[in-house]
C-alpha cells in the first residue's frame, strides 16, 4: 500500500484540534522559527517539508531554496506580503490563504478605530484613569460626531464593503470608495446602491471627513499615502489604517499630524511591527494605536486556522483547496 503521509512543517502554533487533524494524516513537525529554542528544528525540517502552515514569518527565496520538496504553503492569514510570490510561482508551489472568515471581525476593528479616534475614547479613558476628571469636561476634550460624516474607503474588497455597510446603513455616512474598478451596486451590493460611490483617489482625499485604508499591499500600493496625499485631505480629516503599515509613509503621516491639517489617526498596522519603542507614533497625542488586532478574536482566529488546515490537507491530497491565493485577485 502506498504511503500517503507527507512531511508537514507547522511554523506557527495551531489550535490543538487543528494540529490533531494534521497529525492524523501526516508526519508533522512543529517548530516556530521566532523562538530561539525552536529555530534549529525549523531549519532542519525544511529539507524534507512537503507542506508548510503558519503565518507572520517571512518566507523568502533563501528559505524556499532550503525546502527542495515543498509543494504547498498554507498561510493562516489573508495578506501574503510575507511570501516571495515570484519564487513560489517559479517553483510551482501552491500558496493558500484565509479570505472571508475574518471579513466581519476586521471591519468591526476598523470601525471601532473610526469611533475611538473621532470621539477620543482612549485619550478620555486615560483622562479618567489618571485622575484628571475632577469636573465636567469642556471644549478642549470634546470629540467629533461620526454619524453623517463622509467616509472615504481606499480599497473595496470584502473588508472595504463590510466597513461601508456599517458606515452607510448604521451611521448614515455617505461613502466614497476608490478601487481599480467600480462595483455594480445594484447587482452586487443592492443595500449600498445610492449610498457608496466609486471616486478617483484625489477627489476622495479632498472630500472625505474620515479616510480608511483597507487595501492589500502590492507594488502599486506600497507608500501610497505620502506627503502629497495627506496634503490633499481636508482640514480636520481623520486617517485610519487597518490594512498594512507599508501603505503609509510614516514620516509624511507624522508631518501631517504635527504641521498639516490632519486631526488624528487611528492605526492598527505599522511599517515595523511590533512598533519600535522609539517610534513617535507610540505616544503621539493624536494617534490611537492598536497592536495589529484586526482579526484577533477567539472565534475568528480559530476559523482562520480551520480554513488554513483544510487548505493544506486538500492540497496534499491532490485536491483543489478552498482558498488558493490568486495574484490577479489580490
Amino acid at each position: 500500500m502506498t504511503n500517503t503521509r507527507k512531511k508537514v512543517l507547522v511554523f506557527k502554533e495551531l489550535p490543538p484540534d487543528q494540529l490533531a487533524r494534521l497529525q492524523a494524516e501526516h508526519d508533522v513537525t512543529v517548530a516556530n522559527p521566532r523562538l530561539p529554542e525552536q529555530a534549529a528544528a525549523f531549519h532542519a525540517a525544511l529539507a524534507s517539508a512537503e507542506g508548510m502552515i503558519g503565518s507572520s514569518y517571512p518566507v523568502n527565496e533563501d528559505l524556499l531554496a532550503a525546502a527542495p520538496h515543498l509543494k504547498v504553503i498554507s498561510s493562516v492569514s489573508v495578506g501574503v506580503d510575507n511570501y516571495a510570490l515570484s519564487a513560489l510561482a517559479a517553483r510551482g508551489i501552491m500558496l493558500c490563504h484565509t479570505p472571508g472568515v475574518l471579513t466581519e471581525t476586521t471591519a468591526d476593528t476598523i470601525f471601532a478605530l473610526i469611533m475611538a479616534t473621532s470621539r477620543r475614547l482612549v485619550e478620555l479613558a486615560n483622562h479618567v484613569r489618571d485622575g484628571h476628571w475632577t469636573h465636567n469636561v469642556g471644549e478642549s476634550l470634546f470629540g467629533w460626531d461620526v454619524h453623517g460624516k463622509t467616509l472615504g474607503i481606499l480599497g473595496f474588497g470584502r473588508i472595504g464593503q463590510a466597513v461601508a455597510r456599517r458606515a452607510a446603513l448604521g451611521f448614515g455616512m455617505p461613502v466614497l470608495y476608490h478601487s481599480r474598478r467600480p462595483v455594480d451596486m445594484a447587482k452586487a451590493l443592492p443595500e449600498l446602491a445610492g449610498k457608496a460611490t466609486h471616486t478617483p483617489l484625489d477627489e476622495l482625499l479632498q472630500r472625505a471627513d474620515i479616510i480608511a485604508a483597507v487595501l492589500p499591499l502590492s507594488v502599486q500600493t506600497r507608500g501610497l499615502m505620502g506627503a502629497r496625499e495627506f496634503g490633499l485631505m481636508k482640514p480636520g480629516a481623520i486617517f485610519i489604517n487597518g490594512a498594512r503599515g507599508a501603505l503609509v509613509q510614516e514620516g509624511a503621516l507624522l508631518n501631517a499630524l504635527n504641521h498639516g491639517t490632519l486631526r488624528a489617526a487611528g492605526l492598527d498596522v505599522f511599517a515595523t511591527e511590533p512598533l519600535p519603542m522609539g517610534s513617535p507614533l507610540r505616544r503621539h497625542p493624536r494617534v490611537t494605536a492598536l497592536p495589529h488586532i484586526g482579526s484577533a478574536t477567539f472565534e475568528t482566529r480559530h476559523a482562520m486556522a480551520v480554513l488554513a488546515t483544510s487548505n493544506l490537507l486538500q492540497a496534499l491530497a491532490g485536491e483543489r483547496p478552498a482558498a488558493v491565493f490568486e495574484a490577479t485577485g489580490s
